[in-house]
């Protein structure tokens, strides 16, 4: 089973696969270096980046991600704000102070390869480091960043980090499938959100989990204040301008005028704004939670804080068992399916995002155990075949919208799920067997290639250039969101 913990890191943008999986994975690599060698003997280091990765590594950061694991930044504590300034002795000097202690010389056109056309077959998303030193020995490892921010090995000897549940046999309540998971619901007398605290519960207490849980949300929160203030234009080329700070000025003029109030929808309106403030931070390399991706981390914050604003019974231990249930959601899709865009399509992504905020929400409206996987449900089915054409190899065009438009999904679905007693001709299970087989037959230029749809048919190489991927931190202030 996975924790909340894997399902929720805190980390950078803008991707989860692209970025916080390459950082992870040098920091694993620099691990393992050091079992086998002192890194005082090192001389040099190449890294090899595979298939997606290097289709639209550039767009995604993943090079300088990787240069900053080397360097022993992480990707939950790393401060977004001075990226640049860590990265300018490597970039500019090819100098590299290997895990902060050890300088050696790393040259960027030589040291980092990509290798677009040669995908490694356990994972699109593959990449290695190898290691030289004085006396031309050398050491090698080859990681995969399998959506997320998760890395394994191909025998899957390596984990990101020791938070994972890793047994069934630790936890009071084991399951694989939305059906199991209803089933302890129903034997126990248990919501979903109680399954999940059990199990977390199993290898850490309550407190601990409830602690993490409440900076999740604080992190969350944070990220849409910061891209309600967010100012310019989005990194790498594309000249994306931010509108997340207009419109946030907009509705709050919207909030005078008695016409404008009186409009019944216009907490969809909010609902958008959220998800495009998150978004628009995660495009510009800032500090995101991922939901279960960076390209989806929107979703979730969005329809919290359409929970925080819009319910009158608002409250911490709501956001808690929000989480909770949406974590369990997005288990049951990584154990059986995947939330990588690039094996199954942005559907892995935005759709597991919707899926487990609808679930999430059904909690918050008291529905059953079953209604919440109806829901749930519902969002996976109406994603089924989302492509993930990212233009420039950005994650800007379409995902920025694309998250504002899943948000408001995964509440319709929980408001239609409501209306139902939780049967369904197509069960969560069903829909999320029918995403796994979607994604093995899109063809892989649907599959965070930027080699078709949108990346092709909308795309001006004119616009971008190939350095696409420098993050360039746009100054924020603090605001906050009001209705």
């Amino acid at each position: 089973m996975i924790s909340l913990f894997d399902m929720f890191k805190i980390g950078i943008g803008p991707s989860s696969s692209h970025t916080m999986g390459p950082m992870v994975a040098a920091g694993l690599f620099l691990d393992e270096v050091r079992q086998h060698h002192h890194l005082q003997h090192i001389k040099r280091i190449q890294v090899d980046l595979y298939g997606s990765l290097a289709s639209t590594g550039k767009g995604h950061a993943t090079d300088t991600a990787c240069i900053l694991g080397l360097l022993g930044f992480k990707a939950h504590s790393i401060d977004t704000n001075h990226v640049d300034d860590y990265l300018a002795p490597v970039l500019n000097d090819q100098q590299l102070l290997l895990n902060n202690e050890h300088l050696i010389r790393f040259e960027y056109d030589q040291d980092i390869v990509w290798h677009p056309q040669n995908s490694l077959p356990f994972h699109p998303n593959g990449l290695s480091f190898t290691t030289s030193d004085n006396q031309g020995n050398e050491f090698s490892q080859t990681y995969y960043s399998i959506g997320g921010g998760f890395v394994t090995t191909e025998d899957a000897s390596a984990e990101a980090d020791d938070v994972a549940i890793t047994s069934d046999s630790h936890v009071p309540y084991p399951f694989k499938n939305g059906n199991e998971l209803l089933a302890l619901c129903e034997a126990h007398q248990m919501s979903i959100s109680d399954i999940m605290l059990a199990n977390e519960m199993s290898i850490r207490d309550k407190d601990t989990i409830y602690n993490y849980l409440d900076e999740v949300w604080e992190v969350m929160q944070q990220c849409v204040k910061n891209g309600c203030k967010g100012k310019g234009v989005l990194p790498g080329g594309l000249k994306v301008k931010r509108r997340a700070k207009d419109i946030y000025q907009q509705l709050l003029d919207e909030l005078e005028s008695p016409q404008k109030v009186t409009d019944k929808l216009m907490a969809m309106d909010w609902v958008d704004l959220y998800a495009l403030a998150v978004n628009e931070e995660n495009a510009n390399g800032g500090r995101v939670v991922t939901a279960p991706t960076n390209g989806a981390a929107g979703i979730i914050p969005a329809v919290l804080h359409y929970y925080r604003d819009f319910f009158p019974n608002y409250s911490l231990q709501g956001v808690r068992e929000f989480l909770l249930t949406a974590a369990a959601i997005g288990t049951i899709i990584k154990q059986n399916a995947s939330i990588s865009g690039a094996e199954v399509g942005c559907q892995g992504e935005v759709g597991s995002a919707c899926s487990m905020a609808a679930a999430g929400l059904a909690h918050l409206l008291g529905l059953s155990p079953s209604q919440c996987t109806n829901a749930a449900e519902i969002g996976i089915e109406h994603n089924l075949g989302l492509t993930c054409d990212p233009i420039g190899g950005l994650v800007q065009i379409p995902c920025i919208e694309r998250n504002a438009m899943g948000a408001v999904k995964a509440i319709n679905a929980a408001r239609l799920a409501s209306r139902g007693d939780g049967e369904h001709h197509v069960s969560l299970d069903k829909a999320i067997a029918t995403m796994k087989a979607t994604g093995a037959d899109m063809m892989d230029k649907y599959k965070e290639t930027a080699m078709g749809g949108l990346a092709v048919h909308a795309y001006n190489p004119q616009q971008a250039g190939t350095d696409a991927s420098r993050i360039e931190v746009v100054e924020v202030g603090v605001g906050y969101p009001q209705c």
